[in-house]
């Protein structure tokens, strides 16, 4: 896969000059369960990137609950783990993909293209007996780290109003179906979905081992017969997970990263309850 890499390739090439590893363990219900689990044990030569200071931007009115951060900022964050404009950065979490995921999109929308994500995290790595560290990895600030936004990566609230009417333009939730339908919301003020968007909650992607290509293939072609395909989730998390499979098959989605957090923002916007 073009987008994730094994765990036999990270042992084989950890010591790489130009490789830089990220730990993107976090917990929304928790702000201090990624940090205290990379000094308990990490990835040799990892370091941690918060995601609340450091993948987050500041929390407005609208906008999501994770907002994406200042992106010169941003750049100058990612300096400060050493990534270069020719740096191959690897970014794992506890498994699930979507912690890595945000932050492996951020990346992508910066402009940095030889970034990926360790299959299975590091639970995985640890069951396999790889080696962890509590020792934290010294680091030299890098001097050239190119922003260039690809602004077609992303849509805002406006682009998907006019693209539910569009017959030609396809919508997805990446919620749970539970929260998709209505049935719960443990996050949000409103609970439902945005007008004609169609649930392909995240977690199916994860669940039992990742799909290969063919199923991947079989699970996202409906969507082939879409003009454009739009993304969303929350608030810019989740989301990423069907965002890197999507691409794996060829499609080109774009990421509305507000989400439904920032949709009922809007006390105008409509919502749909149930399966529909």
């Amino acid at each position: 896969m073009k987008n994730i890499i094994s765990q036999e390739w990270l042992k084989d090439n950890i010591s790489k000059e130009d490789l830089i590893i990220l730990d993107t363990r976090a917990e929304l219900n928790d702000p201090n369960y990624g940090l205290n689990e990379y000094e308990k044990g990490h990835i040799k030569g990892a370091h941690f990137v918060p995601m609340e200071e450091i993948t987050t931007g500041e929390l407005r009115e609208h906008g999501g609950r994770h907002p994406l951060p200042d992106m010169n900022e941003f750049i100058e964050n990612m300096k400060s783990f050493g990534i270069k404009d020719d740096s191959t950065v690897i970014i794992y979490d506890d498994g699930d993909l979507a912690m890595a995921g945000r932050l492996w999109w951020i990346l992508k929308y910066s402009g940095k293209h030889q970034v990926y994500i360790l299959e299975g995290g590091i639970k995985s790595w640890v069951e396999n007996g790889m080696e962890v560290t509590t020792e934290i990895p010294k680091v030299k600030k890098s001097d050239i780290l190119t922003l260039n936004l690809d602004s077609s990566m992303e849509v805002d609230i406006d682009y998907v109003k006019e693209a539910i009417g569009n017959k030609d333009v396809v919508i997805i939730d990446s919620r749970a179906y539970e929260r998709y339908i209505g049935e719960v919301e443990p996050l949000d003020k409103i609970p439902g979905h945005i007008p004609n968007a169609l649930n392909y909650p995240w977690m199916n992607l994860v669940e039992n081992g990742l799909k290969s290509k063919e199923e991947l293939e079989e699970y996202f072609k409906p969507l082939k017969d879409y003009r454009e395909v739009i993304v969303h989730c929350g608030s810019g998390i989740t989301g990423t997970v069907n965002l890197m499979f999507m691409e794996e098959i060829g499609l080109k989605p774009k990421f509305y990263v507000g989400g439904y957090s920032d949709w009922v923002s809007y006390g105008d916007n409509e919502v749909v309850e149930g399966d529909k």
